[in-house]
């Protein structure tokens, strides 16, 4: 008996940021399943260097960067050699980011900076080094993708998550608002949110409050795995040209808010 592998997304080319564990590891891993060939980016040289192998074992095609998304010059670097040894990139999944939630009124400067120079200025940095390519392959295939990683934190209230809200909202914002230029040129443009996903991103937390708060959820719930956001990316990916997810929002079916 003969198994018919699906690559319903054979002949791209996807670029994931945040792709050294979680959610990013994840997608990586789902997109080159389906047959894309895909760039990983993340600081951790390592953890990439690792993620290629099992992608490569498996029968598909990586290539590992490591680059700070904070660094516009490297990005732009990154792109130049991602197109020249994968070709045009018609896909990011533009998903590094961090979250320090705190009072307001402890003032932690330095994790709010953090925040917005990660989650805003990063995403952005990104989009800059992307979008060209992500135009030209949409004017060659018909459709090219820009999924951002948003959060529930930017619909719903969770106190003190005021700044790590904050710059998701710019990010949900500002990709709905990014698609009315972009999808004119068969970009299509989706801001992804998901609820809580068992990630490292927990491991950041040093508020206790916060700290108290994920855990009682961690025992009450069962929380999001990386790859069932993986799943919803390869999703929208995967739909016909015409076809634009612009907002999912993703959650555990216990998750009330």
């Amino acid at each position: 008996m003969t198994t018919t592998v699906s690559t319903p997304l054979a002949g791209r080319v996807a670029v994931v940021t945040g792709a050294s564990s979680g959610i990013g590891e994840a997608t990586a891993r789902r997109l080159a399943a389906s047959g894309a060939k895909v760039a990983v980016l993340a600081r951790r040289a390592d953890r990439l260097a690792n993620l290629v192998t099992e992608i490569e074992q498996a029968g598909g095609t990586a290539l590992a960067l490591s680059v700070d998304v904070t660094d516009a010059e490297a990005l732009r670097a990154a792109a130049e050699r991602i197109a020249a040894e994968l070709g045009t990139v018609d896909l990011l999944f533009n998903n590094a980011g961090i979250m320090l939630p705190a009072p307001i009124e402890e003032l932690p400067v330095h994790q709010w900076q953090q925040q917005i120079d990660v989650n805003v200025t990063g995403l952005m940095n990104a989009v800059g080094a992307f979008v060209p390519q992500l135009i030209r392959a949409a004017a060659d295939k018909g459709v090219a993708d820009l999924v951002n990683t948003s959060s529930i934190g930017a619909q719903n209230i969770f106190p003190n998550f005021a700044v790590y809200s904050g710059t998701k909202a710019y990010v949900t914002h500002f990709s709905r608002t990014l698609r009315t230029e972009l999808g004119a040129k068969n970009v299509r443009v989706c801001a992804l949110e998901p609820g809580i996903v068992g990630t490292e991103l927990q491991d950041h937390v040093t508020d206790p409050g916060a700290q108290e708060w994920l855990e009682g959820s961690r025992k009450e719930i069962t929380w999001l795995a990386p790859e069932d956001v993986a799943e919803a990316v390869h999703f929208l990916a995967a739909q016909p040209a015409h076809v634009n997810l612009q907002q999912i929002t993703i959650m555990p079916t216990a998750q009330a808010s």
